[in-house]
């Protein structure tokens, strides 16, 4: 088994129109910049993304909104000092923003892997954020329903892998892979390096190969 792919172009030639997007990444941190390259390079359109922010400056996820390939972006943070992309776009109408509590994001993706159908939480009741969805009073705290998110696709970066797509990362660049990793139906990981079967530490391995699909080697460049 060799999951193994020899460039990210070939990652991401398969993703459709239309496809749900789930985006590694914390501002540069565990951004997987060299997938999202070759994504806007094969020019998907209406996409949906899934991610912490909603692009910073002109590369990564700025450059896909740049690109105008995305129709809707589910973030916790999509406005910062740079998102100069995001707010033009939002602004003027060419961009659907669903914005999620950093907590209920993770839980739902963490859903989405595990199979569960739905939870109550405390975050968001009583807000705009919980307008049109339901709510229950347990133990005498207000709860939101929020419901899992899935994707077709994650893209995700970590430090090393090997050919069975076992995956470990580097500190704060760990982020939201794993948890995304578990809930997409197809998981491309760009790694620093791919290290030879069995010299990882099994120890140490956060996601298993069992949640990735493909994994190409991009070496130390960009932020990491």
């Amino acid at each position: 088994m060799d999951k193994t792919r020899p460039d990210t172009a070939s990652c991401v030639a398969d993703i459709p129109d239309g496809a749900t997007i789930l985006v590694g990444g914390f501002g540069g941190a565990g951004m997987p910049h060299e997938l999202i390259d070759a994504l806007i390079a094969r020019a998907p359109r209406d996409l949906t993304i899934v991610s912490n922010n909603a692009g910073n400056g002109t590369a990564g996820l700025a450059a896909l909104l740049a690109a105008g390939l995305v129709r809707k972006v589910v973030c916790s943070f999509p406005r910062q000092a740079d998102s100069h992309v995001f707010d033009g776009l939002y602004r003027s109408g060419k961009l659907e923003l669903e914005l999620v509590p950093q907590g209920n994001l993770v839980e739902r993706l963490r859903a989405g892997g595990s199979g569960i159908g739905a939870f109550f939480t405390p975050t968001g009741y009583g807000t705009p954020l919980a307008e049109g969805k339901e709510t229950r009073v347990i133990d005498g705290r207000g709860y939101v329903l929020e419901y899992p998110i899935k994707g077709d696709f994650a893209l995700i970066k970590a430090r090393q892998g090997d050919r069975w797509g076992n995956l470990v990362f580097r500190k704060t660049a760990r982020n939201f892979g794993p948890v995304m990793a578990t809930a997409a139906k197809v998981t491309v990981a760009q790694v620093e390096e791919i290290v030879p079967l069995g010299s990882l530490d099994p120890e140490v391995i956060v996601t298993p190969g069992a949640f990735v699909s493909r994994v190409v080697a991009v070496g130390t460049g960009g932020a990491r």
